[in-house]
């Protein structure tokens, strides 16, 4: 006996009725349901600026005559990626600019300006949903949302992880110190100052400037 092939023209127009050929679409509309309960949109829009209180410090360093210089950053350059962008780029830096950030102790953020090329990186892309200046971030990356991991409580950095390996600090050293919870965000920016050779500067700044 051979094979007998079924095809639509097998059934008639009662059973096709039947036939239920919308699976493929209320699987996609309950997807989409279920990324409306994970990302909500309001809650995204509706952050407030960094005060004084939340910035642990805000820096730029450059080097000039062979002389590594840090200055303080003002607090509006702490909640808007293009100020800082412009001021880093004003500065008389040799081989451009490099500004620092960290915030509440959790979230931390470089900026390397050198010429017309920016890098910018971001320890957590969750911080998108407090901090302004996170958000410029993942805007200027173009990132729709801020990334998720498979955890709640996952990290996930964003931006050019190899934004110091020219300095001797590779992408994977970078994205560690961003994972580590066992270090806040300022720590983990002082670590890198002094892994790149600006520690002590860094450090003189941060005292003078942002310790009570």
């Amino acid at each position: 006996m051979g094979n007998q092939e079924v095809g639509v023209a097998d059934y008639d127009d009662e059973e096709l009725d039947d036939l239920d050929l919308d699976t493929e679409e209320e699987v996609d509309e309950d997807d989409d349901d279920q990324f409306d309960d994970d990302f909500d949109e309001d809650d995204y829009e509706e952050i407030e600026d960094a005060t004084d209180d939340d910035v642990d410090f805000a820096v730029a360093a450059y080097r000039e005559d062979g002389n590594t210089v840090v200055v303080a950053l003002d607090l509006e350059m702490a909640n808007d990626l293009d100020e800082m962008i412009n001021h880093l780029r004003r500065l008389p830096g040799e081989a451009g600019a490099m500004g620092m950030l960290s915030l509440v102790e959790e979230v931390f953020v470089i900026v390397r300006v050198r010429g017309a090329v920016v890098q910018v990186f971001l320890s957590d892309g969750a911080a998108a949903y407090d901090w302004p200046i996170a958000r410029d971030i993942l805007d200027y990356l173009g990132i729709d949302e801020p990334p998720e991991g498979e955890d709640e409580d996952d990290v996930e950095p964003v931006g050019d992880s190899e934004i110091l390996r020219d300095l001797g600090v590779g992408d994977f050293d970078l994205e560690q110190l961003a994972e580590d919870f066992d270090t806040s965000s300022d720590e983990a920016l002082l670590q890198l100052a002094d892994r790149i050779g600006m520690g002590p500067q860094v450090r003189a700044t941060v005292r003078e400037e942002f310790e009570d």
